[in-house]
Parts: C-alpha cells; sequence; structure tokens
C-alpha cells in the first residue's frame, strides 16, 4: 500500500469535519479568553480592593503574554510537532483559567490571565493543522470557519460574562470557571479528535531570536495599552515607545545572523505576507473599536447626555453586541467560498467595503436601534471576510515550515491591533467629555467622541481597501487567484523546485 503524499491529505470527509470543528472550538475558546474579563473589571475592583490602574493589567497582561509566546510557540509547532504543542498550550489555559478563578489578590489573577494569554498561540498552530489535514480545495473554507470563530468568541464571552454577572451580589469568578470549563472541553477535542502530527522540521529553537522578539512587543504594546494610564507625553511611554525602536533593530540583526532563525527576514518583508499584516493591524482595531465604541454607546444614560439607550451591561451584550458575532460566524463559511473562487484579494476588499460602511453608518446614525444593530451586522460580516482573506494570503506565501511562525506574526499584529483601538477609543471618550452636568456625576463622554471613534473605524477599514488593492496587487498565482497551495507544494517552492499549481489545478 502507497503511502499518501502530503498533497494529498490521509484524512477522509468526515474526519476533516471532525478536525474543522475541534480546532474551530480551541480558536473559540481562546478569543473568549480575550475579552471575558472586559464587562467585570468593576467587579474585580470592588472585590479585590483594586486601584483602576491595578485592575487594568488584567486585560493588559493577556495581551503582552500573547504577544511574547505565540510567535515562539507557533514556530515550536512547526519544529516539534503542532498536536503535542497544541495539547500543551490548552493545558496551560485550563491551569490558568483554574487560578484565576480561585485568585484571592489581584497578582494571582494577573498570572492566571498571563497563563491564559499564551494560549493564543492556538490560532496559528491550528491553521497549520489545517494545511496538514485539510485537502487544498476545502482548505480556504476551513481557514475561514476557524478565523470566524475568533470573532464570535470574543462576542460570546461578553454575552456569557453578561449573564453570569447580571444579577446581585455576583461573583465574578463565574466569568473564570465558565471559561475553564470551556478549556477542558477544548482541550479533550483536539486531544482526542486531532491527529498526530505529520510534518516536524526539527532543528534548534532560537530563543535569542525569541527573546529580543518578545522584549520588542512588549515595549511597543505596554505603552499601547497603558498609555492613557501613564500619559500620552509622559516619559514611561515616549520611553517605552524608544525602546521598542531599538529592540525592533536589535531583533532583525540577531535574526539575520543565526543559523536557523524564529522567522526568516525574507518571508516578513515579503509583500503578501507584510501587507496580511498590515490588514491584521486595521481589522483588529475595527473588531475593538466596535466592540467598545458600542458598548459604550448603549450604555449612556440618555437623560444626563442627551444621546444612548441607558442600556445594562447584560442588554449592551445580548441585543447590541451579539447579532455581529453572530453574522461573523455566518458569514465565514461565505468567505471561505469567496477566497477560493475569487481570491483572498476580492475577500479583502469585500471587508473593507462592508467595514467602511458598517462605521460610516455608525458615524452618521447612532441615535436608533435598529441602526446600531444593524452597522453591526456589517462590521460583524466585515471583520470575518477580513479574517478569512489574511491566512489564505500568508498560506499561499510561505512554505510549509514556516507557516505556524507566519501565522503567529498574522495574530500578533490582529492582537496588536486590538490594543491600538482600545487605546485610542478610550483616550478619545476620556477627552471629548460633558462639560456641565449635575454636581456629583462622573464625567461622561459627549457624543461627538462615539462619532469620532467610529470615523476613524470607517478610515481604518478604507486603508484596508487600499492594501488589499495596491499590496496584493501582481502577487504570485495563488495570491491573486485564490488557490492556496498544499504543503508538498509549499516546500517545493520553498527548495526552488518547483512553481505553485495555477488556480484550478486543485479545484
Amino acid at each position: 500500500m502507497s503511502t499518501p503524499s502530503p498533497a494529498a491529505p490521509a484524512t477522509g470527509h468526515r474526519n476533516e469535519t471532525v478536525i474543522v470543528f475541534a480546532l474551530s472550538l480551541a480558536a473559540m475558546v481562546v478569543s473568549m479568553m480575550q475579552t471575558l474579563p472586559v464587562p467585570i473589571l468593576g467587579l474585580i475592583r470592588t472585590d479585590l480592593g483594586a486601584t483602576t490602574a491595578g485592575v487594568s493589567w488584567v486585560t493588559t497582561a493577556t495581551l503582552l503574554s500573547a504577544a511574547v509566546f505565540t510567535p515562539l510557540l507557533g514556530r515550536f509547532g512547526d519544529q516539534h510537532g503542532k498536536k503535542p504543542t497544541l495539547v500543551a498550550v490548552l493545558g496551560v489555559m485550563v491551569a490558568g483559567s483554574v487560578i484565576a478563578a480561585l485568585a484571592s489578590s489581584l497578582p494571582l489573577l494577573i498570572l492566571g490571565r498571563v497563563l491564559q494569554g499564551a494560549a493564543t498561540a492556538i490560532f496559528p498552530l491550528a491553521l497549520s493543522v489545517l494545511r496538514e489535514e485539510v485537502r487544498p480545495q476545502k482548505l480556504p473554507g476551513a481557514m475561514a470557519l476557524v478565523s470566524g470563530t475568533l470573532a464570535f468568541g470574543s462576542g460570546l464571552a461578553l454575552v456569557a460574562t453578561g449573564l453570569l454577572t447580571s444579577g446581585s451580589g455576583a461573583d465574578y469568578r463565574g466569568a473564570f470557571w465558565m471559561a475553564t470549563g470551556f478549556a477542558v472541553i477544548a482541550l479533550l477535542a483536539v486531544l482526542f479528535l486531532v491527529p498526530a502530527t505529520r510534518h516536524k522540521t526539527g532543528g534548534r529553537t532560537d530563543f535569542l531570536g525569541a527573546l529580543t522578539l518578545g522584549v520588542t512587543l512588549l515595549l511597543l504594546l505596554l505603552p499601547i495599552s497603558q498609555g492613557h494610564e501613564w500619559g500620552w507625553s509622559s516619559g514611561r511611554t515616549l520611553g517605552s515607545f524608544a525602546g521598542a525602536a531599538v529592540m525592533a533593530a536589535v531583533w532583525v540583526l540577531t535574526e539575520l545572523k543565526v543559523r536557523e532563525p524564529l522567522v526568516d527576514m525574507r518571508m516578513f518583508v515579503h509583500r503578501p505576507v507584510l501587507m496580511a499584516n498590515l490588514a491584521g493591524i486595521l481589522v483588529g482595531f475595527g473588531m475593538f473599536a466596535n466592540f467598545l465604541g458600542v458598548s459604550y454607546l448603549v450604555q449612556m444614560p440618555e437623560a444626563l447626555t442627551g444621546y444612548g439607550f441607558g442600556a445594562s451591561i447584560l442588554r449592551a451584550s445580548v441585543e447590541f453586541l451579539l447579532p455581529g458575532a453572530i453574522v461573523s460566524l455566518l458569514a465565514s463559511p461565505l468567505g471561505g467560498r469567496l477566497v477560493r473562487h475569487r481570491g483572498p484579494r476580492v475577500a479583502l476588499g469585500l471587508a473593507a467595503a462592508l467595514g467602511a460602511a458598517g462605521f460610516a453608518w455608525l458615524a452618521l446614525d447612532h441615535g436608533h436601534t435598529a441602526s446600531v444593530i444593524g452597522a453591526g451586522l456589517v462590521v460583524g460580516a466585515a471583520v470575518s471576510f477580513g479574517y478569512a482573506a489574511m491566512p489564505a494570503v500568508i498560506m499561499a506565501s510561505v512554505p510549509h515550515h514556516q507557516s505556524g511562525i507566519a501565522n503567529g506574526i498574522n495574530s500578533i499584529s490582529r492582537s496588536t491591533g486590538s490594543a491600538i483601538g482600545s487605546a485610542i477609543v478610550t483616550t478619545i471618550l476620556a477627552s471629548k467629555t460633558i462639560e456641565h452636568l449635575p454636581a456629583g456625576v462622573p464625567p461622561l463622554p459627549a457624543e461627538s467622541g462615539f462619532t469620532l471613534t467610529f470615523g476613524i473605524g470607517a478610515a481604518a477599514f478604507a486603508l484596508v481597501a487600499l492594501i488589499g488593492w495596491l499590496g496584493l496587487r501582481g502577487g504570485r498565482g495563488t495570491v491573486a487567484t485564490g488557490s492556496v497551495p498544499a504543503p508538498a507544494e509549499a516546500g517545493a517552492r520553498a527548495a526552488g523546485a518547483a512553481e505553485p499549481q495555477k488556480a484550478g489545478a486543485t479545484a
């Protein structure tokens, strides 16, 4: 009996469906960890007696942990096996969730969140597994479905947390126990449904490259996430940005001299990969600008501000945010078909058009429930199409043995965009406040702050259109037409032995 070639995965149709389900579940759970604590930061601050600045580290710690561990674990999975790395990372996420649920102090809770953040590496690892196990003609749809669970999981976490903490005397720990349960289910699904890794490159792990990249990302994301508390012109903020620039140069020099670098610089600056990462920043920005902007907007008390809906956290999550998250999930298979038949460039262009239209709608009319929900549906579809396009560009542009690290970097670009979105929304709303409020009422953002936020969101998606039109123009056949190469083809291209198949050859 002949052994199946890498270009034709041995898994059957039914097994492909099971694998995609297990990896989609794991990706959904890791995306839930990112937004899980957002509605309960006030409860955490009160229960643990923390300051506002201190409790902000509950979200910042996860972001920084993801920045450090995602590229390292993505590369480690390429070298030493994707399934073992996936299982280990999910185990760490379970441990972090338990620690967060049992934490009786802020430092212990932050430790749990650091461990949860390390699980962000699940997403690039999942895409690498799909590249091994799913037929080339089905790969864009599978990647789009897994990607679509990211926006859905983020919205689901907001809704579930709102439900768990909606009553009087609510305990925020219930949200972390819920996270523990989801993490255990995801771990069992991957353990029993995902096959063992068939492709390992081996080699030495570039710990020096990982260290310098981690420090660079820490120095970049720390001031972005804490700039509002520190002050954007403070010494700490400006010093951190300057340090990030210096460490970026050190990282590049390190990678150019190491025999087996963590990141191949030629891959990093390859135009389609670079453009996909820039698009990742902008789409991540748009997703968080929508989540935070709409969440804050609908909770504004109309009697005091003249706008808003006076919604509770639960109503804001269920009525205004959940529909967009559901649309993101439902639109992901459509995004996959669009990538397969028309190419990622078209999918990214449609994402840009929908995102710009949705945010423009919000900027022009955010005084009616139907408008806010309808615009959220449009933005949700835009995020899903954008997330479907980016992995396809990455997979079509890098050899098999670099797919984990390449998707890891793209994942970090989206996290960076989310952090920038959070920082910009928070800063705008804090700087534009209503001047005349009754005595004893804390400062509330002016309506113009929300209009500006949504206008910036529209501009971000307009830039995505520019990236898709110019950045992916005239690319290699796989990028321009949407045919994603099989592992064997990517490896052959890396060795210079063969060109990738043209569109239609795998259909």
